[in-house]
């Protein structure tokens, strides 16, 4: 049948398939959009950085997605943080997507926040993670050999790798924040998948999430955790193993974390170390991109 769209029939058939196509592409961009969930969260103020926009707050348990710890939030506005100080009760709002979280609203309390993180009893592990003044790791310094066991349940050291370009981060499978953890493991997701279909990309590479909570990151959990993040174990593992190793590198490498009530507060490090087992680059923070570390990969295999 032939429709002519200068007929009323014609016209009501073009508003028709106008409809739908705005309600599918309508559908398509609610469906690409992240979610976002906002919580209310009290908290103290343990620390304004110089940066401005960011604040260290030892916040309450937030029921549903995460416990309560000491950990840096970032502010959009900077306004937000005018006139508080170290020491100041607050309420946030803190606005969460897959990939993004921060303060969106804070107030400033009249009257104490409650304590946000109890201190452990007197029988189980210690609030902080204790410093065995091991030496610290600078760039240029080869790599010690430490010894860890993958997501395989295979032994893995990390003299191995030698011939071999690495990149090799921190982090637990628990983390929720997607500023820390998350961030770590989506960027070497993506780093994966760059270096794997690049023609200038070392002949040899690999990838290490070390995770620092062995008492829970199994290798079946840590196997678990590296199939949502489409690993490709040729290039790619996720390490657990004995707490002395994992703290021992952490602790040269500059990677410090401490058990917080029932969960972790750490700091970010992730290191690319050239084929001859020596340290190229050493990368505080979430904020570095992923092409920065492609191109340091490629750069460290020449």
């Amino acid at each position: 049948m032939r429709i002519l769209f200068n007929t009323p029939l014609g016209r009501f058939f073009g508003l028709v398939c106008l409809a739908a196509f705005l309600t599918a592409c309508k559908q398509k961009n609610s469906q690409s959009a992240p979610p976002m969930q906002v919580f209310t969260v009290q908290g103290v103020i343990k620390e304004l950085q110089p940066d401005g926009k960011t604040a260290v707050i030892r916040h309450e348990a937030i029921p549903g997605y995460m416990q309560a710890m000491t950990m840096p939030f970032e502010v959009r506005d900077t306004n937000l943080l005018r006139g508080l100080k170290p020491g100041d009760s607050i309420s946030f709002k803190l606005a969460v997507t897959p990939t993004e979280g921060w303060i969106a609203a804070l107030t400033k309390l009249e009257s104490p926040a409650p304590e946000a993180v109890p201190p452990p009893p007197a029988q189980t592990q210690p609030a902080t993670h204790f410093s065995r003044a091991l030496e610290p790791l600078v760039i240029g310094d080869r790599l010690p050999d430490y010894h860890f066991t993958n997501e395989l349940g295979g032994a893995v050291s990390l003299s191995q790798f030698k011939g071999e370009v690495v990149a090799l981060t921190f982090f637990f499978t628990s983390c929720p924040f997607p500023e820390f953890c998350p961030r770590m493991t989506s960027n070497f997701a993506q780093a994966q998948k760059q270096l794997e279909t690049m023609t200038n990309a070392p002949a040899r590479w690999h990838l290490l999430s070390i995770s620092f909570d062995p008492a829970h990151d199994t290798p079946r959990r840590l196997a678990t955790y590296a199939l949502a993040a489409d690993y490709d174990k040729s290039h790619w593992s996720f390490l657990t193993g004995d707490e002395d190793q994992i703290s021992g590198l952490a602790e040269q490498l500059g990677e410090n974390y401490w058990h917080e009530g029932a969960s972790i507060g750490h700091n970010l490090r992730t290191v690319v170390v050239d084929p001859s087992g020596h340290i190229r680059n050493i990368i505080g923070g979430s904020k570095w991109t992923v092409s920065d570390l492609v191109q340091e990969i490629v750069q460290a295999g020449r």
